[in-house]
């Protein structure tokens, strides 16, 4: 069916059976294991295989990098598809490590919503508040399960308290749990008001049995005592309106969380979550254009590429780029205009993922993820269109915190050096830099988070045969510049270096807070960008 004859109230109808949402997280607070079990409840695996049964070589399914294997933690933004109750999920994947990369960020600009995962016994830590930033930033909608309430940890109210002051964001509870720690057993459904009590099985390979039940019936089933009931029910007293008299706008827009408890290792709470998260996230939402408005889920075909990703298969030196559908009706095989050089490129065997199963996909709608191969020219952030020209610019690059100074054990390879971290550099893993005032072929990286130098050298070795020396690079900050003009203002000031990355992009490089705050005075604070568009 071509895509003019495809008719807008079906384009429409499938945008309201999707939901495209990513997980942000701190480590440990057990991302990987709920992300496993809602791939379990929606049907999209038979078995779970967490974290902990990595140790006999179950990987989870989410995780396919070697180094993620071999450490037992994400690195890269997967992308898993599963279908539950008629609604189509596309669940970005975000890494949980507390060393990320840009891939995180450009991630969370795909997303519609985002699941913030919190440890029940840790509150809201160091990670999740930088990636709630984030979706402050986008004014994106937070759902929030606060997790392993089957261990020790924080009173359920002390637990909302602690989201509200560390993240200026009202929590309102969705569920409440049934017992604590080792005595947890359930939790009480505000909305549906009812109680589910679980059995655990089969170490939370499979889905949990629920006894359901109103509250009255059911607390007598429990083995709480006495206490710790009534304490239950004067909680529930004090809570259970707030839910039902939420500001559906200021959740629509992040300045409302609803909470859900539960345990992800035992799978207590998933059946009442995903039954309402589907109705709580919003659906495929239209992105913003370069001419300022916003373009119709129904129009004409295009998208953006959110994350490159090479070498998927070790056996072909390939390139992917992850595309969101962002308007109309993605087909196989149709011709598609690359917006940056106008070129058409026709979209032969473009697939859905399961983590690194591949499926060739015949049709995508907005909200849509799709894999599409790289002829070598796509860069992230790119707009693809169909026979409309347009363009999005939504893919901010973010402020490098980390650099380190890289030159190729082997001079011979020089040009697999160069050629490798130019790869990385279009991938969103890494930024290259020329080394200011440098001599040779010595290279300055520059990353988010420190674990991505291991994931680059890692790479450089696997996939390119490039072993390399790297030495510590001794600045205390970087900027982002808008032009020449302000890059021309620094060259001399200061402890402060001035260079470019692959792109042409200016940054400039403060040896210390004071050479940042000299430079403010000097240019100005709104010149000195922490983040900045292409």
């Amino acid at each position: 069916m071509a895509e003019s004859t495809v008719a807008t109230f079906d384009i429409l109808k499938e945008v309201k059976q999707r939901r495209t949402f990513a997980i942000i997280s701190h480590p440990d607070a057990g991302k990987t294991t709920l992300t496993e079990k809602l791939l379990l409840y929606g049907g999209a695996i038979r078995e779970a295989g967490s974290i902990k049964q990595r140790k006999a070589a179950k990987h989870a399914v989410s995780d396919w990098l070697a180094i993620e294997q071999e450490r037992g933690i994400s690195v890269t933004s997967s992308v898993l598809r599963f279908e539950k109750d008629g609604i189509k999920y596309n669940l970005l994947d975000t890494p949980g490590h507390k060393d990320f990369s840009e891939d995180t960020l450009r991630t969370l600009v795909a997303a519609d919503c985002a699941l913030m995962v919190i440890d029940v016994a840790k509150g809201v830590e160091e990670q999740t508040e930088k990636l709630f930033e984030v979706c402050r930033m986008r004014g994106t909608p937070v759902i929030t399960f606060v997790n392993k309430c089957d261990r020790p940890g924080m009173e359920p109210l002390e637990v909302m308290s602690n989201v509200e002051n560390k993240l200026g964001i009202r929590a309102v509870a969705a569920n409440w749990p049934v017992g604590y720690g080792a005595d947890f057993q359930g939790v009480y459904d505000i909305i549906g008001k009812e109680l589910h009590r679980y059995q655990k099985t089969d170490h939370g390979a499979r889905q949990a049995e629920a006894h359901v039940s109103d509250l009255h019936s059911g607390l007598p089933q429990t083995t709480l005592a006495p206490q710790y009931r009534e304490q239950l029910e004067e909680e529930l007293m004090l809570i259970e309106d707030e839910f039902n008299n939420m500001d559906m706008e200021l959740f629509q827009t992040g300045k409302v969380t609803p909470v859900f408890f539960g345990s992800a290792l035992n799978n207590f709470g998933l059946d009442i979550f995903l039954n309402y998260f589907h109705k709580l996230a919003p659906i495929p939402q239209a992105y913003e254009h370069s001419e300022g408005s916003e373009y119709p889920l129904d129009g004409n075909f295009s998208g953006f590429v959110f994350k490159l990703q090479a070498n998927m298969n070790p056996e072909h030196r390939d390139s992917t780029a992850f595309m969101r559908v962002a308007s109309g009706v993605f087909k196989r095989g149709m011709n598609v205009t690359h917006q940056a050089t106008g070129k058409s490129v026709r979209m032969a065997a473009p697939q859905s993922l399961m983590a690194d199963d591949r499926e060739i996909l015949e049709e995508a709608f907005p909200g849509d993820i799709v894999a599409l191969f790289n002829p070598g020219f796509f860069r992230i952030g790119d707009t693809l269109c169909g026979t409309e020209m347009l363009k999005y610019d939504i893919i901010p690059l973010f402020t490098p915190e980390h650099f380190m100074k890289v030159v190729s054990k082997d001079p011979f390879r020089r040009k697999q050096f160069r050629e490798g971290l130019n790869q990385l550099s279009e991938e969103g893993v890494v930024h290259v830099f020329e080394v200011p005032n440098g001599m040779g072929n010595e290279l300055l990286l520059g990353t988010v988070g420190v674990l991505q130098f291991d994931v680059v050298k890692h790479r450089m070795l696997a996939e390119y045969k490039v072993e390399m020396d790297i030495q510590p690079a001794n600045y205390y900050t970087a900027r982002w510049l808008p032009g020449d003009e302000v890059a021309s203002q620094l060259e001399k000031a200061y402890s402060t270096d001035i260079t470019r990355d692959l792109e042409g992009n200016p940054i400039a490089l403060f040896q210390s807070n004071y050479a940042l705050r000299q430079a403010e005075e000097k240019v100005g604070e709104s010149k000195l960008l922490k983040f900045k568009t292409h």
